[in-house]
């Protein structure tokens, strides 16, 4: 039995239940309604299950059932479970794009855990803005809280080859525009990239985020690494359960575990591992939900000192997440990084990071390197500054080609990527593979909502002479299956006019990844020139939802939060009045 700090009348769910009123008839009535008898929820904690399985989000298929065994665990444990359904955000399937909406889960989970009889929730995501969508929101809620993430699928195969999520999607559609793949092989490599439910089991963003959710301390010690197939992930899911109900009496809340501490771990766990560009523009936002000051600086200083060690494409050339699981997950990646992790931070176990990784261990060392033999000598992502990206840009220089690290070339601009698109396609483009491809106006406010377009194709007329890998430049975010010498997330953004909107085809550009700069080769002159003539463009939204994204949307570099959700813009929020 856990140690209490709460009695069962101290219970927010009591506010609900407990009182002797007229209105608290009609709740308990109503979940006698349900078929609910009064020993089921009386002097028990009430735990929200916020389930994102739909029928739109194939990550999340197995939530359908897994629910039941977070329930049972729930039960178990001596609580009392609800489920409660929120948007699911599929990176396949939603459009524009899915960073549009991180917010908007946001903002549900909060609101759906504050105007519920809730004391604690199991939060279930996994696909890609699902894992910081919902823990920004049960963030800012404040009540005991624990991720649980879906797991990656299984590794794809086609004719005896092991696929990757997204990788080896870019990877083959390259070889099918320069001809070598036939429509049926088409059609074969598509049913074998996907053969199960489960995120994305290359090191992109979908197992970055759940990874840093670990690290953070806010999911189970190797829950993160766990396949979604696999037998392990249900007793997990039943773990989580009967976890929350002890964290609810020990009063163990987000705030207690996401400490400044804790965000740290994240980022030199996110080096370690390779991560998604993606890593950056959530662990701001959650860090700064959270009360901690995180920027591109601290992004910057742990990219310095933390190795690549995860050998897990796109960083690496071999394995996928269910490797890097067998060679013992999480944990066994952060022991071998435990000079650079706060052991002393608090988790949702009640124990701290260094008591959760203590036995752990790795079982295959080409898998998960020691420090001294990494894959890519220092981190996986790198900050740019210069006077094309004034407050900063990103680059994940473990998984391009080493030549273009340090580069000059002529831009050519797209302003939009409909443009940018007819043109790859086009056999007389003016192109060579020294070109730096520019796509504008496809930031936060621009793109709408910044969709993961900065991967640009390479011309096809390049790719039939062999080319694989090019300079690309965006104020765009790009997948984090994706790889190749893409600089992202410029900030400020064209669309707002910043200096990416003044760049013109033809001009040249410099960047010098060991110096962490880029700059565009003009004078000052030239570019308050520019700047003089530029005009905003049309805007994107005239109502909805959209429109108001638009007028709140934070810039990249400070995690693309809406400003009023900021914890720093106005008092707490009120528990919600019960008359």
């Amino acid at each position: 039995m856990t140690d209490r700090k709460k009695s069962p009348d101290q219970l927010r769910s009591a506010r609900w239940f407990a009182p002797d009123d007229l209105r608290a008839f009609g709740h308990r009535s109503r979940a006698m309604q349900q078929g609910y008898a009064p020993v089921e929820w009386k002097g028990r904690p009430v735990i929200a299950i916020l389930n994102t399985w739909s029928e739109a989000q194939p990550c999340h298929m197995h939530f359908k059932s897994r629910v039941d065994d977070v329930k049972r665990g729930i039960l178990m444990a001596g609580g009392f479970p609800m489920e409660l359904p929120a948007l699911s955000l599929s990176e396949s399937f939603l459009k524009p794009t899915t960073m549009l909406y991180r917010n908007m889960l946001a903002m549900d989970a909060e609101e759906l855990l504050r105007g519920h009889p809730v004391d604690g929730v199991v939060l279930m995501g996994g696909c890609d803005k699902t894992t910081p969508g919902l823990l920004l929101g049960a963030t800012s809620a404040g009540y005991p809280a624990i991720y649980l993430p879906a797991g990656p699928m299984l590794r794809g195969n086609w004719k005896g080859r092991t696929l990757g999520s997204g990788s080896d999607a870019w990877k083959y559609w390259d070889e099918r525009r320069a001809g070598k793949i036939s429509d049926k092989e088409w059609v074969e490599v598509e049913g074998g990239i996907a053969r199960s439910y489960g995120t994305c089991m290359t090191m992109g963003t979908a197992s970055t985020m759940t990874a840093i959710a670990e690290a953070i301390g806010m999911s189970l010690p190797g829950a993160s690494s766990i396949p979604a197939a696999d037998s392990g992930h249900i007793r997990m899911a039943s773990e989580c359960g009967r976890r929350i109900v002890d964290m609810v009496w020990e009063d163990l809340t987000p705030a207690r575990i996401q400490t400044r501490k804790a965000f740290e771990n994240a980022i030199a766990v996110a080096m370690a591992m390779g991560c998604s560009t993606n890593a950056i523009i959530h662990l701001i936002a959650q860090a700064r939900r959270a009360g901690q000051d995180i920027g591109l600086d601290d992004f910057e200083h742990m990219s310095r000192k933390v190795p690549v060690i995860a050998n897990v494409r796109p960083s690496g050339d071999t394995y996928l997440m269910e490797d890097f699981y067998y060679a013992g997950g999480l944990p066994a990646l952060m022991s071998r990084i435990r000079e650079h992790l706060h052991l002393d931070a608090m988790t949702v176990t009640g124990k701290t990071l260094g008591e959760n990784i203590a036995a752990a261990e790795v079982h295959n060392d080409d898998v998960i390197r020691t420090v001294q033999n990494p894959i890519y000598a220092e981190g996986a992502l790198a900050v740019l500054k210069g006077n094309l990206a004034p407050d900063g840009c990103v680059i994940k220089p473990s998984a391009c080609d080493p030549r273009f690290l340090k580069h000059t070339g002529p831009a050519l601009v797209f302003d939009d990527y409909p443009s940018m698109k007819k043109a790859i396609d086009d056999d007389d483009l003016d192109v060579t593979a020294d070109h730096i491809l520019i796509l504008r106006n496809a930031g936060p406010q621009g793109g709408p909502g910044m969709p993961e377009w900065g991967m640009l194709p390479i011309p096809k007329k390049l790719v039939k002479q062999g080319v694989r890998d090019m300079v690309r430049l965006s104020d765009a975010r790009m997948s984090g299956t994706s790889y190749g010498a893409c600089i992202l997330h410029v900030a400020p953004e064209a669309y707002i006019g910043g200096p990416l909107a003044l760049v013109q085809t033809g001009d040249m550009i410099t960047l010098d990844v060991d110096a962490r700069t880029i700059n565009l080769d003009i004078s000052e002159g030239e570019m308050a020139r520019r700047r003089a003539a530029w005009q905003a463009p049309e805007p994107n939204y005239g109502r909805g939802y959209g429109w108001m994204f638009t007028r709140h949307i934070q810039q990249a570099n400070e995690g693309c939060d809406f400003d009023f959700l900021r914890t720093d813009f106005g008092p707490p929020v009120k528990e919600p009045a019960i008359y």
